[in-house]
Formats: structure tokens, sequence, C-alpha cells
């Protein structure tokens, strides 16, 4: 039989063990940037919200809002967006519009980043570059289209597409990309820097 005071010291050892692992998973995950804590944190804190005047969640698309070419004949105007509640840390916004029920891999209409972040609201028709209402320092690309802005909705006729805008709070002030970035880089490169998202999804079809 074990004596008392061995039976003692194995456990003092063993809970030195397992805190020296624990210590040296944490500092770890310090490293990392990526600590359980900070992540829940981040999550809990979080309220971003995104509005719309022009379009609301479920309800469908208004007409100003559809592409003006390919067979529609909107007016092509992209819609005034608001939004509260950024974290603490918020350097920058990206916004994006995505039709994920396109044929093939989904089709961009809108991808505008390096937002300065004391910006909460684009007016309607921000999205036109003729227009110059972006803030300073925002940068647009080329939609799916091939024309730089926005490009409203224009699926082919059947059932209705869903729209997603999105909205992006990012620790990062600039992204690193120009005009020339694809929509697909410009959500992948703001995604990998999001530390909240907000999103408006609305329907549309003809």
């Amino acid at each position: 039989m074990l004596r008392r005071d061995s039976i003692i010291g194995w456990r003092a050892g063993l809970m030195l063990v397992l805190a020296a692992a624990a210590a040296s998973a944490v500092a770890s995950a310090e490293r990392s940037g990526r600590t359980a804590p900070a992540l829940h944190q981040a999550a809990v804190t979080s309220r971003l919200t995104l509005r719309s005047p022009d379009v609301a969640a479920g309800a469908g698309i208004a007409l100003s809002h559809v592409y003006d070419r390919s067979g529609c004949h909107g007016g092509n105007v992209s819609p005034a967006l608001s939004w509260s509640g950024a974290p603490a840390g918020t350097r920058s916004f990206t916004v994006l519009m995505f039709d994920p029920d396109a044929p093939g891999e989904g089709w961009w209409h809108w991808a505008l980043f390096d937002i300065p972040p004391g910006v909460t609201s684009l007016q309607a028709g921000a999205g036109d570059p003729a227009r110059h209402l972006l803030p300073a320092g925002a940068i647009q690309v080329r939609n799916d289209f091939g024309s730089l802005g926005y490009g409203g909705p224009c699926p082919p006729p059947g059932k209705p597409h869903h729209y997603r805008l999105m909205l992006y709070a990012l620790r990062v002030s600039r992204l690193g990309l120009d005009a020339s970035a694809s929509p697909a880089q410009v959500a992948a490169t703001a995604r990998a820097s999001a530390i909240a998202e907000a999103e408006l999804v609305a329907p549309y079809g003809r």
C-alpha cells in the first residue's frame, strides 16, 4: 500500500504538470492571436447592424436598384445603407453584394472597401463612380458584369434570386488591394481581417 505522503507528493506533481501544460497552451494561443476568450468576447460584444431605407430584409428589391442592361430595365442605383454597433478596434469597413443563386459560383454585384472607420452610411447611388459619392479613400472594383462599382440584380427569368448585402468591420485600415482586384479577392481578404459582420438578404425575380 502506498504511504499517505507518497500519494500527496504524486498528486502535487501531477497538478504541477497539468498547470504547466495549460500555461503553455494559453501562451501559444496568445502568440497566434486566436485565444478562445478573446474570440468569444468579440462575438459577445459585437452588435454590428446593417440597415437600408431602400432594401428591407426578405422584401423584394425595387426596380430602381435593378440592373439596366442584359434584358433588365432598372435604375441601377445602389441602395442607401447605414450601420451601427461596430466593435472597438474597427479600422475600416467593406461592403459587398452577392447573388449565391446565380449559376456557377454565384455573382458579385458590388465590392467596396477601405471605407474609413468614422463612416456609418452610404448615400443611394454611391456605387456609381460618376456621381463621386464615396467616402474619401474608399475603393470599388469591377463587378461580374464587368463595370466599375454597383451592378444591380438581373437574374434570368424564373425563381427569384436572393441578394446578400454584406458589411464587414475590419481590424485593418487598408486591404492592400486596388481597383484592379476581383470582388472575390476583396471578399476573401476582408473576411480574413473581419472582427464583425452584418448582412441584409432580399429577393428579386423576373
